[in-house]
Order: C-alpha cells, then structure tokens, then sequence
C-alpha cells in the first residue's frame, strides 16, 4: 500500500497555482482569492499553528488566520450560527462536527464542493458519509473518531466481544476486586445519545433511516439497548456515579483504576497508557451477538457561502488535508486521520498501538442520525435515555423507547 504522496513543497506550489489562476474569481467556490479565517474549537494540543504557519509561508497573499472557538462542541455550533445567520462574511473556513452536516447545509450556510478535487477514495468509506447530504459533499473530512472498549490486562484474560461476556467478566471483577466494571458517558448530554445510538446499532437498531426522512426506531430493540445499561445499573457492575460522567470523568475513573472497562474515544488512550503501561488494552465495543459498532465521531472542514474568498478557502482545504497533514495531525495532535493508509503505517501502528483496532472500528461504525435538526432529535434522545437510566428499577423501558419514537417522529416531520 502507498504511503507517499508528492513532497508538501510540491504540494504547496500546486494549490498556489491553481488559486492564482482564479484571481478576482466570483465569490463562489471557483473563485475569489485573498486572506482567510479558520473559525474551529480551541487547539488544546498546539499543533496547529505550525500547520498554518507552512501555508503562510507558501501563499502570502492568501495567509490564514485561526478563529480558535470554545472547547465545548455545543458553543462551537452557537458562534458558528450566529455569524452565519447575520450572513458575516468573518468565517471562511468552518471546523464543523460531523453531525452538523444537513444543518448547515439545509440552512443555506456552507457552499457545494466538487468531489474530484478531494482524494476521496484514499479516506476511510464511513466518514466521507458524514460529509455527504442529499447526495452532494458539503465539506471535506479532516479527523474521524470511534469509540473503544478499554480494558485492564492485568484483570481481563480475554477481552469481552458480547455484551453478556461483558456482564459476566464485570460482576466478576466487582466482586473480586470492589472497583467498579463498565461505565460510558451517560450523563445527559451528547455522550449519552452516543452510548445509546451504539448500543441500539450494536442491537440491529436505528434511530431514523439513512437519509434522515423516516424514523426506524424499533421499540424492541430500543428496550434491548436500553436493558444493557439498565442490567448494569440494576446488578451494579456499572455504578452508579457512572450517570454522571462525561468522557473526563470516565477517564480518569478507567486509569485510576476505579473500572476494570470503559468506554471512551481514542483521547484516552495517551493519558491511561503512560498511567497503566502495559495493564492497558482497547478493543471493539462489545454489542449483542457479537463485537458491537460504534458512532462515528469527527470534524470535518466546509466554506461558508458568505466567504468573499472561498476559491482560497477551497485550496487551503485541500492543503490541510493532504496524507502528510493528517499525518500530522495523528503525530503530533493524536487525532485519528481520515486516509486509510495510515492505519497500516507500521512506523505509526508502534507508536499507536491502537490504530488496527481504531480502524476495525470506524469502518464498522456508522453516522448519528442525519437530521437538519440534530440538536433537538439529540435533547430528546438523551433526555429520554437518563429518565430510563435514573430509575433502573421501575422505569419501564418498554415506556421510553415508545415517547422517544413519538418525540423523534415529531422532530423529524417539522423539519
């Protein structure tokens, strides 16, 4: 498999090239040159500037600079929004989560991309998906993310691939050892909707159809993903405190050696190995009858339709994510890149223990649903999944899944 591409010198000049030959271009996708912003959620690594450095340096006419957002996903998508509402042209460049496709593509904010201009044929098949709605790419995929089972090796002999092997091998260490068995991100937030959307996949579930038009939320297999964590909670293998956890706190529960299992993004990875050494192993989430299947998580970049220099913005995307920047971006930002090859890459698979299983993962995984009101379908799903998980032992599950459908099938027709 190739792991080369043209050196960046080259790779630079090119796109300098092509935006030169579009000087004084409409301000569409095909033309309009100049300086840009980058408008994303706060770098936490530093690795992103030096990126942006070498563009600079190569287009200095068309220099980028970096709008750094808050951390927090939910205040990314409201500073976002209220530009691009006001039709502010200040945005260029738009670091977009993956589930915030169809929004922002059914309101008219981010402009079409033309396919052929992307290498996408060399990304992982799942996560081109996030960039797609309605048939057309509306932004270019920069990170992935998939979920992962941790697990202790010093009390794991094999690691579980069902969700009763997980039961069994949890109350078992309980008992054995008094720490806690699984936890996830189960307090009602985006977490939760997440832990819930693998659990219904990993049950043969989905929340509404591909293309985001009907709701399949089958109320049986809602109640069997829900009765996983409710058994958990009831039997106390997943503990309590558990309800309140985002991914920070069930890190930090995982590798201080309060679970012997966790679930979490490929982040965690970094910070329990240098605590756990070799006691640390990731595998697939586990699901009913088998390994179980994550929710794709990610960023993807767009252009804002009010942009005055989108022909820039569309050849600093092709720059950014180009195989030696997503190396980089795994290198020395440790986010999972969107190539394939790199996951075989094995310089990077010693460095990154985790990559074969991260990979096994994403190409199992699938989309949250597609919605152009996301965030309204993800309140009632996490609402209704932390009423169910408050009360394990009387909340009827059978209950829950059947308003959820309700709520989700009233989303779904106003939209």
């Amino acid at each position: 498999m190739r792991s080369l591409t043209l050196p960046l010198v080259v790779l630079l000049a090119a796109a300098g090239c092509a935006s030169a030959s579009n000087e004084g271009g409409g301000e569409t996708g095909t033309g309009g040159t100049g300086p840009i912003t980058f408008a994303t959620g706060r770098d936490t690594t530093a690795y992103l500037q030096p990126l942006l450095d070498r563009w600079n340096q190569a287009h200095p006419a068309e220099k980028v600079t970096l709008l750094e957002l808050p951390e927090a996903a939910d205040e990314q998508r409201a500073q976002m929004v209220a530009n691009l509402q006001a039709k502010s042209s200040r945005y260029d460049v738009l670091g977009l989560d993956v589930v915030w496709t169809a929004e922002f593509a059914e309101n008219g904010w981010i402009i079409p991309l033309e396919r052929g201009l992307f290498p996408l044929d060399r990304f992982l098949p799942p996560v081109v998906e996030t960039a797609v709605y309605k048939n057309k790419l509306w932004a270019v995929p920069y990170t992935s993310n998939a979920g992962l089972l941790y697990y202790r090796t010093d009390l794991v002999k094999k690691p579980p691939r069902t969700w009763a092997e997980l039961r069994d091998q949890s109350r078992q260490i309980t008992k054995k050892h008094d720490i806690g068995g699984y936890a996830g991100q189960f307090l009602a937030y985006e977490g939760l909707t997440v832990n819930f959307s693998e659990a219904l996949q990993s049950a043969g579930g989905q929340i509404v159809s591909k293309d985001g038009t009907e709701v399949t939320l089958d109320p049986a297999k809602t109640r069997i993903a829900l009765d996983f964590l409710l058994q958990g909670l009831r039997e106390g293998w997943i503990p309590k405190e558990s309800l309140s956890y985002k991914e920070e706190e069930t890190r930090l529960a995982f590798q201080e050696g309060r679970l012997a299992f966790a679930r979490n993004w490929p982040h965690g990875y970094g910070p329990a190995r240098a605590k756990l050494g070799d006691k640390l192993g990731v595998t697939r989430l586990p699901g009913l009858n088998g390994p179980g299947s994550s929710a794709l998580g990610g960023a993807n970049l767009a252009i804002s339709a009010y942009s005055k220099h989108q022909h820039t913005a569309q050849e600093f995307i092709r720059y950014f994510t180009s195989l030696e920047n997503e190396r980089r971006v795994l290198t020395e930002g440790s986010f999972p890149p969107v190539w394939t090859e790199l996951y075989d890459d094995p310089a990077l698979i010693k460095r990154f223990p985790y990559l074969p299983v991260l990979k096994e993962s994403i190409l199992a995984a699938k989309t949250r649903p597609v919605s152009a009101n996301y965030n309204q379908l993800s309140l009632v799903i996490a609402s209704s999944v932390a009423k169910a998980l408050g009360n394990p032992s009387t909340e009827s599950a059978d209950d829950v899944a059947v308003s959820m459908k309700s709520e989700i099938e009233e989303i779904i027709r106003t939209q």
